[in-house]
């Protein structure tokens, strides 16, 4: 059975994230909303199908100019949320 969740970014331009993970913790779908669209676009549509722990390993701890973050390790935020979901 798949896992949905909604998360909310902080400290970037995005606003919005939704994850889809199927039951073997593969990403199936990410939907965000804010920031920028091809930039983004472009991430959701590269992590599809990946397992979610490769994208955290390869998204998380990427900062953006002067903050401490960016999207993608927003997005890496929300796919750990996913799979802490899925696991309870």
């Amino acid at each position: 059975m798949s896992t949905t969740v909604q998360f909310r970014p902080q400290g970037v331009c995005s606003n919005g994230m939704q994850v889809t993970l199927d039951e073997n913790g593969i990403i199936e779908q990410v939907v965000i909303t804010g920031g920028c669209n091809g930039n983004l676009s472009g991430i959701s549509s590269l992590i599809k199908g990946m397992d979610a722990k490769e994208a955290i390993a390869r998204m998380e701890g990427i900062s953006c100019g002067p903050r401490s973050t960016s999207c993608p390790d927003q997005l890496s935020k929300a796919l750990r949320q996913a799979l802490q979901t899925q696991n309870s």
